[in-house]
């Protein structure tokens, strides 16, 4: 895909663009704009990672697969952040597998450079580390929500997520991928979306799920969502999301 330079000037993934300017124009030279098709694998589990991603109007899944082939979403990657943390701590291989959720475009820049980068100290791993750190408390909230509250607020705070990082109401999504995504029953998701659905918060046809009423979507949602959305913001600096200050 045809480099634009006017990403370098303003880049639409807010992780870079919270960088000081001299540290993002030093990353410039090696970030290449990508194209991400659905379901492309950006890395697998057990192999090494050769490159990261820094998405723009995409999303990225990582999941957890069991030897039955059944699979859980453990975290969920788009303009706020970066796919391919394992990098920048240490290591190059993970057990999990991050793959294209919803089409889009991204900034990809070979492994190597970045964690030559993030060695250097500075700005950079500074806001790298406070990433990883509101990463791992969307990880241990996600944990507790998924052992301790109803579906109908699981796939609202899901829905919501989904929202914020493509910053649309509108989005292309399967009842058959949510299930994959919550790792419950595709009979559960359909449940718990009709009740979304009669309630007016949501419609959903032929794959493709609008928000209606997100204010009553947010009510229906756990606290895990407010949590998530309020930890962003005070690690990082920003929502991850276009809801620009509304954090509770």
């Amino acid at each position: 895909m045809p480099l634009d330079k006017n990403l370098f000037q303003l880049p639409p993934n807010k992780l870079l663009a919270a960088l000081p300017a001299s540290d993002y124009q030093r990353l410039v030279p090696h970030l290449k704009l990508v194209s991400l098709p659905l379901r492309q694998i950006l890395y697998q589990a057990g192999e090494p990672i050769t490159h990261v991603y820094f998405p723009d109007k995409s999303v990225v899944s990582i999941v957890t697969t069991m030897e039955d082939g059944s699979t859980a979403e453990v975290g969920i990657v788009s303009n706020e952040g970066m796919v391919g943390i394992p990098v920048i701590l240490g290591d190059n291989t993970t057990t999990t597998t991050a793959f294209v959720q919803i089409a889009g475009a991204g900034m990809q820049m070979d492994a190597d450079i970045l964690r030559a980068e993030f060695n250097r100290g500075g700005a950079i791993q500074t806001l790298l580390l406070h990433y990883v750190q509101a990463v791992y408390s969307e990880l241990a909230q996600g944990v507790g929500c998924n052992r301790l509250h109803i579906l109908e607020e699981r796939l609202a705070r899901w829905l919501l997520t989904v929202s914020d990082r493509l910053e649309s109401e509108d989005f292309p999504l399967t009842q058959e991928f949510i299930s994959q995504m919550l790792g419950v029953r595709r009979s559960g998701v359909t449940v718990a979306a009709s009740t979304l659905s009669r309630a007016g918060m949501i419609s959903y046809q032929r794959g493709h799920i609008s928000i209606l009423n997100r204010e009553d979507l947010e009510a229906t949602s756990c606290e895990c969502y407010r949590v998530i959305q309020k930890e962003f913001a005070r690690l990082l600096g920003f929502l991850p999301s276009n809801r620009a200050g509304k954090i509770f």
